[in-house]
C-alpha cells in the first residue's frame, strides 16, 4: 500500500510541475486554473494523510511556510552589478563602437536583445536541482536572504526539471507582479480602506521583504530569469543557449530574446519589441543589449560599477490616466475586427491621446476592460499609445462589460475566429471596410504605387459610387467628368491621377501580388514567389504543397495563397485585372535588361546610410531586378556593402571582415554593368 501511495504522490508532483512549466514557461496551458488547484488540493490531502512522504520541494509548499524572525545578509559569490543606461540611438552606437574597439583583431561580436523588466532583481540558487536560497540584490555585494519568500514565486520550480541539472546554478532575474494582478491588488486595497500602491515595483519589493511568506504568496509574484551567476557542473557557451536551458529546466526566461549580429539589426528589432509592448502583462522600462558569447564577456570584463558587455537602452515612460468613453470595432483590409478604446482626451508626451487599440478580444479579456473604466495609458518612448492596466479601484459600478460582436459591424456577416488563432474576422470579401482597406493598400507605395490615390480620394470615390471593387480603379479613365465633380479635383489633378493609374499597369508582378492583399503576403514574400514562379498564372496554378516547399514561404503562407486563388470572388477580380492589361508576367527579357540582371546574380548586398540619388526602396529594387539579394546584416557571405551618408556599424563590420565597400557612384556603375 505504501509503495502505491508514494508512486501516486510522485506522479501528482510530476504532473503539477509539468503543468506549471506549460503555463509559465511555454504559455501553453493544457488545463484550467481550477483544475490545477484541484490537483494541488489532492496532493495536499495525500501529504497530510501520509506525512512520511512529504518533501520540501513539493509544489504544495509554494503557498508559504512559517514566518521568519528576520533577514540575514549574505555575500554574493559573484557581485550583482548595476547596468549603464543609454537613451538614444547615437549613444547605443557609441557603446557598440567602444565594445568592438576592445577586440583588437576585429573579432566579430554577436549580441542579444531583450526586454528590461521593471521589477526587483533576485538571485535564485539551486543545488542539485533544488532551490536552496533566494537573495535580493542589496548593494550588489551583499543581499538579504529571502528564501522563505522566493519559494512562493509563481512559475519558479522548487526542483528543476530535466536530467541535465548543474550541481550549483545561480539564476539571476527579475521578480514582478503582472499588470492584471496589480489592478486586482489595488482594488482590494481601496475596498479595505488602504492607500493603494503607487506602482507594481514597490508592491513587489515590499512583498519580498515580508517576514510571513503566506502574505508574500498572496501577491502572486512572478519571475523571469535573464542572467547567470555562480555555476558548477555546467559550461554554457552563450546567453541564448543559457536562456533555452532555463526554459528546459522549468524557469521562465525573459520572453522574445533574440540574437543579432550588429547594432543596426538591434535597432530594427528594438522597434519590433517596442511595437509589441501593448501585448505584455508586465512593466518594461527599456531593452537590454548583451554580448551573447560568454568568453567575450569575460574578455570585456567590468568596471567597479557595471559590466562592459551590456547596456540598457531605456526610454522615458510617458503615462496618463483616462476614462474609456466607448469601445468601437474597426474592420481591417483582411477582415480582422480590432477593438479600439475611445478615451477622454489626455495629454501624454505633448500630444492629446483620444484612442488606443486593444488589438483583439483576448486583449480585452486579459486586461478586464469595461466601458467607463479608468485606465493607465502609456506612450513608451513617445510611440503609439497602449493601455497598460485598468484602475479597478476607481470603479463605481456604472461600468459596462463589452460584448464583442457576432456580426461584422460594416456588413452584418457572421464573424469567425481564425483556426488556432485569436483574431476574429469578417469572412465577406465584399465587406465595405475590407474594400476601403484593400484599395488603400493596393494604391500604396509598397504595392502598386499609384500617386494621387490617397485615403481622402478613396473615401470620395466610395461615397460617390465610382469604385465598388478593386478593378473599378481601372474604369476611372471612362469617368473623367464624374472625377472632376469631386471636391478638390481639378483637371490637372484628374489627369495626373489617370496617368498614374495607367502607369501602374506595367508594375512588376510582385507589386501586383502584394497589392492583392493576400493574408501573410507582403513585399518580401511577393518577391520570393515572383522570383520562383515568374508569372502570376504560374503562382495561381501551384498547390499548397509546392508553395510550402519554397524557401521563406512555408505552410501558413502557402495555405493563404492557395485559399485566395481558389476563391471565386478573388479569381474574378484577378481576371478583371488581366482584362485591363496589368502585367501578369515576370521580368522584361530584352537584351539590355537581361545583361543587367546578370550584373548582380547571386550577390548578397547590404545597404547602409542614406543614398543621395536613390531611395532605399529604389536601391533594393535595382538590386533585386539584377538578380541580387538584399541582406540586413553584414557577414562573411556578404559580397558588397553600399554606403551612403551617416553609415553606421555595418560599414565598420564590413571593413573588419574585408567585404568590398561601394560608394553610391560605384554602386550605380555596377547597376549599369560597369564592374
Amino acid at each position: 500500500m505504501s509503495i502505491s501511495v508514494r508512486k501516486k504522490i510522485e506522479k501528482l508532483r510530476a504532473e503539477l510541475r509539468r503543468h506549471d512549466r506549460l503555463y509559465h514557461v511555454e504559455a501553453k496551458p493544457e488545463i484550467s486554473d481550477l483544475d490545477f488547484d484541484h490537483l494541488v488540493k489532492r496532493l495536499e490531502q495525500l501529504e497530510q494523510q501520509y506525512p512520511e512522504y512529504d518533501a520540501s520541494d513539493s509544489p504544495t509548499h509554494k503557498v508559504g511556510g512559517e514566518p521568519v524572525d528576520g533577514f540575514q545578509t549574505v555575500e554574493h559569490r559573484i557581485p550583482m552589478l548595476s547596468i549603464d543606461n543609454v537613451y538614444n540611438k547615437v549613444a547605443l552606437r557609441e557603446f557598440d563602437m567602444r565594445t568592438r574597439k576592445l577586440f583588437e583583431d576585429g573579432e566579430a561580436i554577436e549580441y542579444t536583445l531583450e526586454y528590461k523588466i521593471d521589477g526587483v532583481a533576485l538571485a535564485l540558487i539551486y543545488e542539485k536541482g533544488v532551490l536552496v536560497q533566494g537573495l535580493t540584490r542589496g548593494d550588489g555585494r551583499r543581499g538579504d536572504d529571502i528564501t522563505h519568500n522566493a519559494r512562493t514565486l509563481r512559475g519558479v520550480p522548487l526542483r528543476l526539471l530535466g536530467d541535465q541539472i548543474p550541481a550549483v546554478l545561480e539564476v539571476r532575474g527579475e521578480a514582478y507582479i503582472s499588470n492584471s494582478n496589480f489592478a486586482h491588488i489595488r482594488a482590494g486595497q481601496v475596498k479595505s480602506g488602504e492607500q493603494p500602491f503607487a506602482n507594481s515595483r514597490n508592491a513587489t519589493a515590499g512583498a519580498l521583504k515580508m517576514l510571513n511568506p503566506k502574505l508574500c504568496a498572496a501577491r502572486r509574484i512572478r519571475f523571469f530569469g535573464h542572467g547567470i551567476g555562480y555555476v558548477e557542473g555546467a559550461n554554457f557557451k552563450t546567453h541564448t543557449q543559457y536562456m533555452a536551458a532555463l526554459a528546459q529546466m522549468g524557469i521562465p526566461p525573459t520572453p522574445n530574446v533574440r540574437s543579432i549580429s550588429d547594432v543596426d539589426q538591434a535597432l530594427e528589432y528594438a522597434q519590433i519589441l517596442m511595437n509589441n509592448l501593448s501585448t505584455l502583462d508586465f512593466e518594461v522600462d527599456g531593452l537590454v543589449l548583451k554580448v551573447n558569447i560568454f568568453a567575450q564577456r569575460e574578455w570585456l570584463g567590468q568596471t567597479s560599477k557595471s559590466p562592459r558587455w551590456l547596456i540598457a537602452y531605456k526610454w522615458e515612460k510617458y503615462e496618463g490616466v483616462s476614462q474609456i468613453d466607448k469601445l468601437a470595432i474597426q474592420v481591417g483590409k483582411t477582415g480582422a475586427l480590432t477593438p479600439v478604446a475611445h478615451l477622454t482626451p489626455v495629454e501624454i508626451a505633448g500630444t492629446s491621446v483620444t484612442r488606443a487599440s486593444l488589438h483583439n478580444r483576448n486583449e480585452i479579456r486579459r486586461l478586464g476592460v469595461r466601458i467607463g473604466d479608468w485606465v493607465v495609458v502609456e506612450k513608451a518612448g513617445k510611440i503609439i499609445p497602449h493601455i497598460v492596466r485598468v484602475e479597478e479601484h476607481r470603479r463605481d459600478g456604472t461600468e459596462c462589460l463589452f460584448q464583442f460582436p457576432k456580426r461584422c459591424p460594416e456588413c452584418s456577416t457572421n464573424v469567425i475566429q481564425d483556426e488556432g488563432g485569436v483574431c476574429i474576422r469578417c469572412p465577406n470579401p465584399n465587406c465595405p471596410a475590407q474594400l476601403r482597406g484593400t484599395l488603400r493598400f493596393f494604391a500604396s507605395r509598397s504595392a502598386m504605387d499609384i500617386d494621387g490615390l490617397g485615403v481622402k480620394l478613396i473615401e470620395q470615390l466610395l461615397a460617390a459610387g465610382l469604385v465598388t471593387n478593386l478593378s473599378d480603379i481601372y474604369r476611372l479613365k471612362d469617368r473623367r467628368d464624374e472625377l472632376l465633380a469631386l471636391e478638390r479635383m481639378g483637371e490637372k489633378s484628374v489627369d495626373n491621377l489617370l496617368v498614374a493609374i495607367e502607369e501602374s499597369k506595367s508594375r512588376p508582378v510582385w507589386r501586383l501580388l502584394t497589392g492583392l492583399n493576400i493574408r501573410h503576403v507582403g513585399t518580401t514574400n511577393a518577391h520570393v514567389l515572383a522570383d520562383r514562379f515568374g508569372t502570376l498564372d504560374a503562382i495561381m496554378d501551384q498547390s499548397t504543397e509546392s508553395l510550402a516547399d519554397v524557401d521563406e514561404i512555408g505552410p501558413v503562407i502557402a495555405e493563404a495563397v492557395c485559399s485566395y486563388f481558389t476563391s471565386e470572388v478573388s479569381r474574378a477580380t484577378v481576371e478583371e485585372l488581366r482584362g485591363f492589361g496589368l502585367n501578369f508576367c515576370g521580368p522584361v527579357t530584352s537584351a539590355t535588361i537581361a545583361e543587367r540582371v546578370q550584373t548582380l546574380a547571386s550577390k548578397a548586398i547590404v545597404i547602409t546610410g542614406t543614398l543621395s540619388r536613390l531611395t532605399r526602396e529604389e536601391a533594393k529594387q535595382a538590386i533585386h531586378d539584377r538578380g541580387g539579394k538584399v541582406s540586413s546584416s553584414v557577414s562573411k557571405k556578404t559580397d558588397y556593402v553600399v554606403t551612403g551618408e551617416n553609415s553606421g556599424s555595418k560599414l565598420t563590420k564590413a571593413r573588419q571582415l574585408g567585404v568590398r565597400i561601394l560608394t553610391e557612384d560605384e554602386f550605380l556603375n555596377i547597376l549599369e554593368g560597369d564592374t
